[in-house]
């Protein structure tokens, strides 16, 4: 959660040096900054399903590296659409992702702690008074808590479905800002 943390910082900071930006400048933060947030949610989950889909089949028996590397064709095909043409080779790329390795199950995590900061930020674009007081209060918890008792004060459940539509409307409205720019 530590890092989550940091990366709300990261967009304050990101949107307050976006505002005095150029239109050039602006065009191209947004751009990264937008990459950056789909890449780690959207590659996160793709590798998430991968793995889940890799452990869900290992309970019937043993795969073949051919069978994981048909799975990982599949997932990444579905996560990335028809405009990603993925060439041969690139059935063994997953070997390269130690997590599935030494840390199965792990990546999620990535994904989640981006859509908790664009959530939590949501509520800061709406919030009239006392978020300072209350973010401020949740750091100086550090990891004594749940992230589900951090979150209580700002309106956020990470259960709901909301949580993730909150984090997934910052992205959204990047892209429209981004877009608008032409």
């Amino acid at each position: 959660m530590s890092s989550s943390w940091k990366n709300f910082g990261e967009m304050l900071t990101f949107r307050k040096l976006l505002a005095g930006a150029e239109l050039r400048e602006r065009k191209a933060m947004l751009a990264g900054k937008v990459e950056d947030m789909i890449n780690t949610v959207v590659r996160q989950i793709a590798f998430y399903t991968f793995e889940r889909k890799v452990h869900t089949e290992r309970r019937n028996g043993e795969l073949t590296a051919e069978r994981i590397g048909a799975i990982w064709i599949e997932v990444q095909q579905e996560s990335l659409g028809p405009a990603i043409a993925l060439k041969e080779g690139y059935e063994t790329f997953w070997a390269y992702i130690p997590h599935f390795v030494h840390s199965p199950f792990y990546v999620y995590a990535y994904a989640f702690g981006d859509c908790l900061v664009n959530s939590l930020y949501s509520v800061y674009e709406r919030a009239a008074e006392g978020f300072a007081e209350r973010y401020l209060a949740m750091l100086a918890a550090g990891g004594t808590k749940h992230h589900s008792e951090l979150l209580k004060p700002f309106g956020l459940d990470a259960r709901d479905p909301a949580f993730w539509q909150g984090g997934l409307g910052v992205i959204e409205r990047m892209i429209v800002e981004l877009e608008e720019l032409g």
